[in-house]
């Protein structure tokens, strides 16, 4: 998800996004330990992601 996305959504939006991120980045993480994935820069990608929304939520509570 691109920084420009995260900014157009609501506060509320971006709270539920931040859930199913975290999620997602969860059960990843747990299949990576079981078995490698075919991917696994997805890993990196997400974490980020989880940041970028997270951060926007910070900057939006600082205003």
């Amino acid at each position: 998800m691109k920084q420009s996305e995260i900014k157009e959504l609501s506060v509320a939006e971006l709270q539920e996004k931040l859930g199913e991120v975290k999620k997602s980045y969860s059960d990843l993480k747990l299949a990576h330990a079981i078995s490698p994935l075919e991917n696994p820069i997805q890993l990196r990608t997400i974490r980020r992601t989880v940041a970028r929304i997270a951060t926007e939520l910070t900057k939006r509570e600082l205003q």
